[in-house]
């Protein structure tokens, strides 16, 4: 395995650690507000929050082609219901997820400047990426 591989994985453990608390935190605030999807596991039932409850969050790397804020780590904040949640509750969802993840990322990674960006409909975790920083 090589350092480089090392290092991505170091700093993806530690944003999926940001991602997993605010997944909790949103599954106190909002679980019970629509149902979930029927195909979806219920809250707790897996060891990854990704793959049960409500929500569904995360982020992956884009090279950033055709962005104005280059490269960086695109925000995925999913609702797992068939029913339809509306635009401002979306939205609100949203807004926290975004607020929280800046709140968080100098506590998960105090060694980079990171920031989260509206990047076009998404937004986007950008700044120091480099491979040689680990903390």
């Amino acid at each position: 395995m090589s350092l480089r591989g090392t290092a991505v994985r170091s700093f993806e453990k530690r944003m999926k650690e940001v991602f997993d608390r605010i997944d909790h935190e949103l599954e106190e605030r909002y679980g019970d507000r629509w149902p979930l999807h029927p195909a979806r596991p219920a809250r707790g039932s897996t060891n990854n929050p990704e793959y049960y409850g409500l929500f569904s969050l995360g982020a992956s790397f884009s090279a950033g082609y055709g962005s104005a804020h280059g490269r960086g780590y695109v925000m995925d904040i999913r609702l797992m219901t068939l029913a339809d949640v509306p635009a401002e509750a979306r939205n609100e969802i949203r807004r926290y997820v975004v607020d929280r993840c800046t709140k968080l990322i100098p506590e998960y990674f105090p060694e980079r400047e990171l920031s989260v960006v509206r990047d076009g409909d998404v937004f986007k975790i950008i700044g120091d990426l480099s491979l040689e920083k680990q903390g």
